[in-house]
């Protein structure tokens, strides 16, 4: 059990992602989250309205159980297998964070006051999650796929547009993390 709530080091990640994506093209089939969300439309009826909807979403039935195992492998990683003490943020993060008001992840990924209960009691939590919701998802459909589809499934099938699009993914964050997030907060 201990190596199972170990971090595991980049390496042997980096190689069990290598053989997925090695697997999902000897079968044909591509990798992306966001593709579940037109998938999800369709089995809601999306496509008696809109014809980006009407398409067989049956043969997407394996992407879907994809987000099922993500958000259980979630629960199940922060419920049963935490390790408070493994997680190291950088002390000159949590330093930035403080000078923007944000406490301590404390044995976290992120502060609660920007991801926990604590951001669903401020207005300006609530609308910057709704936009910032908004605009990922008008990304994702607009760049043809979200960080997962073209970092890992794109870039591995040598596709220039995930390219462009990874580039694209760094060059936003960094313009985010040093010039629009100090402003926000």
């Amino acid at each position: 059990m201990d190596f199972i709530n170990q971090t595991w080091s980049w390496y042997f990640s980096g190689l069990m992602i290598g053989i997925i994506m090695l697997l999902l093209i000897y079968f044909g089939k591509t990798f992306g989250m966001s593709s579940n969300l037109r998938s999800l439309c369709t089995i809601a009826g999306a496509g008696k309205h809109v014809d980006f909807f009407k398409f067989d979403w049956k043969s997407q039935r394996w992407n879907l159980l994809v987000v099922i195992g993500a958000m259980l492998g979630g629960f199940v990683a922060v419920h049963f297998m935490h390790d408070a003490s493994n997680v190291n943020i950088n002390p000159k993060t949590i330093e930035q964070l403080a000078a923007l008001g944000f406490d301590s992840p404390n044995g976290k990924l992120a502060p609660n006051a920007m991801f926990g209960n604590a951001a669903l009691q401020s207005p300006k939590m609530i609308l910057i999650l709704i936009i910032g919701g908004v605009l990922i998802g008008f990304g994702s459909r607009y760049a043809g796929g979200c960080t997962s589809g073209h970092a890992i499934q794109g870039m591995s099938n040598l596709q220039l547009q995930s390219l462009k699009a990874v580039i694209g993914f760094f060059v936003g964050g960094l313009i985010m993390s040093f010039f629009i997030f100090p402003l926000i907060f």
